[in-house]
């Protein structure tokens, strides 16, 4: 079947609401880990994640991190309205964008937007004045013009007016311990609305252990958007749209792939970085069909087209042969990873529990087949906390 025929509703399970973590554990790598292998379930805990891994494999991490995204506006009349920054309104890179002094324009989703009247919005903080303007309106959409009043760039404009954007389903506002558990321990480059959770399990000490068993890392920075939150609301799949997220690959990190393809497993860390992963992938075989430029720019449905097999290997081998001087490789990916998707990167996954009817659980599904319904029925049978503050797992991709 191909993954437009798949029906949404084929992909769920009953999550109960208390099973939803709300709250970081007082320490990340006390989390469980379930380790699902050839059908075989183990619980564990995430500490022994670097015993549970291969020696020789190399770990793929998303090196992103989340921005106080969230700013609320307050009219005259008393209403609220909750502004979530997504995208620069020129189309710019985001951490270019981020960077800006004074005025900025982003896309953003507006909560409560039918209260506005397209007056200015004014926040006042510290002596210093932000001030929003909506210029245009899209697809449910806002382009709105940032101004300040400090020659601060605009991401600590947003550190000190906005909040960290939890996911929803959390149902609280961020507290000031967030900044730092909704954040990986080797986030380095800003520019996320949403955390890659795979990832917030590790600890120094986790990776420690990882190094001093010869299991090596390498890092990509895909900046999740908000569409990680957007529930499909198409019944079938070729109905639904997915977002576009921003990626960055270091040369280095591409040279270390290809490498490790003829070495040892490759085990991306999160959905975020399997997804970039398997972009580079089909961006190399366009690179090859001459349909690529430099950017990456992947589709949703660009894997599912019949064409010529080109392995992994020489994918990447196209890829770096593209390279013209620049030390790193940008773009973008629309992705949709189903069943009936045939994985050309990745070896394992780590990755945490996620919600029903999601395109996250599509993922896992075609990753590691049917199973995926004995991996979830055992972690709610036996207690594993879900979604973005919860437990994680480690799944062998089946064959």
């Amino acid at each position: 079947m191909h993954p437009r025929e798949l029906s949404i509703f084929d992909f769920t399970y009953a999550l109960p609401e208390e099973r939803i973590a709300a709250q970081p554990l007082p320490q990340r790598d006390t989390s469980r880990l379930l380790v699902y292998r050839e059908g075989h379930i183990a619980d564990r805990s995430f500490r022994d994640l670097p015993g549970s891994i291969p020696p020789g494999a190399l770990l793929v991490l998303n090196d992103t991190r989340v921005v106080h995204a969230r700013v609320r506006f307050q009219r005259t009349t008393g209403a609220v309205l909750e502004c979530m920054v997504l995208t620069p309104g020129d189309g710019r890179a985001i951490e270019q964008a981020l960077l800006d002094g004074q005025r900025s324009q982003w896309w953003c989703m507006m909560g409560n937007a039918k209260r506005w009247k397209g007056e200015t919005l004014t926040l006042e903080r510290d002596g210093i004045t932000l001030t929003a303007q909506r210029v245009e309106q899209r697809d449910g959409e806002h382009l709105i013009e940032f101004t300040w009043s400090t020659g601060a760039a605009f991401v600590d404009v947003l550190h000190r007016f906005g909040s960290v954007p939890l996911p929803p389903y959390m149902r609280r506002e961020a507290m000031p311990e967030d900044d730092e558990r909704y954040n990986t321990v080797f986030a380095v480059r800003d520019g996320s609305v949403a955390a890659p959770t795979a990832s917030l399990h590790f600890s120094d000490n986790v990776l420690a252990d990882l190094r001093s068993r010869d299991i090596r890392s390498a890092q990509v920075t895909l900046h999740v958007g908000a569409g990680t939150f957007l529930p499909v609301k198409s019944t079938m799949m070729a109905d639904h749209a997915m977002h576009a997220e921003e990626i960055h690959i270091q040369r280095a990190t591409i040279v270390a792939l290809r490498d490790q393809l003829d070495t040892g497993p490759i085990i991306p860390v999160g959905t975020t970085a399997l997804r970039t992963i398997e972009s580079l992938y089909w961006h190399g075989v366009a690179l090859l069909s001459g349909g690529a430029g430099n950017t990456m720019d992947v589709a949703q449905w660009d894997p599912y087209r019949e064409a010529a097999e080109i392995s992994s290997a020489t994918a990447l081998d196209a890829v770096l042969g593209s390279f013209k001087g620049q030390d790193a490789l940008n773009g973008r990916t629309r992705l949709l990873i189903a069943p009936g998707y045939r994985f050309r990167m990745a070896d394992a996954l780590v990755t945490n529990f996620h919600q029903p009817q999601s395109t996250l659980l599509l993922l896992v599904a075609a990753f590691i087949g049917p199973g995926w319904r004995e991996v979830y029925q055992h972690a709610l049978d036996n207690g594993y906390r879900f979604l973005s503050y919860g437990d994680g797992s480690l799944l062998f991709r089946s064959s």
